[in-house]
């Protein structure tokens, strides 16, 4: 299929939110070619708002990098539960290049999305694939990872940010 660019912040499609897919559209070019740039970009997660897509899609892969590909597409994903028991863990985002972040998120998360055949699917996720999806379902409600730190957190991730940017031009 094909790479799609990646968005990068601060472009404003990054804090919009995103509009629910419909059942009838053909999202199966899409979806292989958001798996197509994940791999490539490399990331373990990438949802529509990054490729330019303000739909509610993400795609994930958690195991691949360990070479174990398990590919999970998501249309109108939610969460419906969530642990009491939280994790902090150093998020990197395809959007934001070069950054680790620490964000405090739920241990454990039931996720509800439908499928490409329509299926309505339910999974209940821990630890690293637990954070990935919050992550991508961040994107689908106009939040990045900068959105999730203290002020003070936040201001030096993006002084950094400016730095990683400004090296690269």
């Amino acid at each position: 299929m094909a790479v799609l660019p990646i968005v990068l912040w601060p472009d404003p499609r990054l804090s919009q939110i995103c509009a629910p897919v419909q059942a009838d559209e053909d999202l199966r070019a899409l979806a292989q070619d958001m798996l197509d740039t994940m791999y490539d970009a490399p990331g373990r997660g990438l949802a529509g708002p990054q490729v330019g897509v303000m739909k509610r899609i993400f795609v994930m892969d958690v195991t691949w990098k360990e070479g174990v590909p398990d590919p999970v597409i998501c249309l109108n994903p939610r969460i419906t539960a969530r642990s009491d028991a939280v994790a902090t863990r150093a998020e990197g985002c395809l959007s934001i290049p070069g950054i680790q972040t620490d964000v405090t998120r739920p241990e454990t998360v039931t996720l509800d999305w439908t499928d490409l055949d329509g299926v309505a699917r339910s999974a209940d996720l821990t630890g690293f694939a637990a954070t990935c999806a919050q992550h991508e379902l961040d994107h689908l409600d106009g939040l990045v990872t900068f959105d999730r730190l203290d002020p003070e957190a936040r201001a030096t991730a993006q002084a950094g940010y400016d730095i990683v940017r400004g090296a690269g031009a």
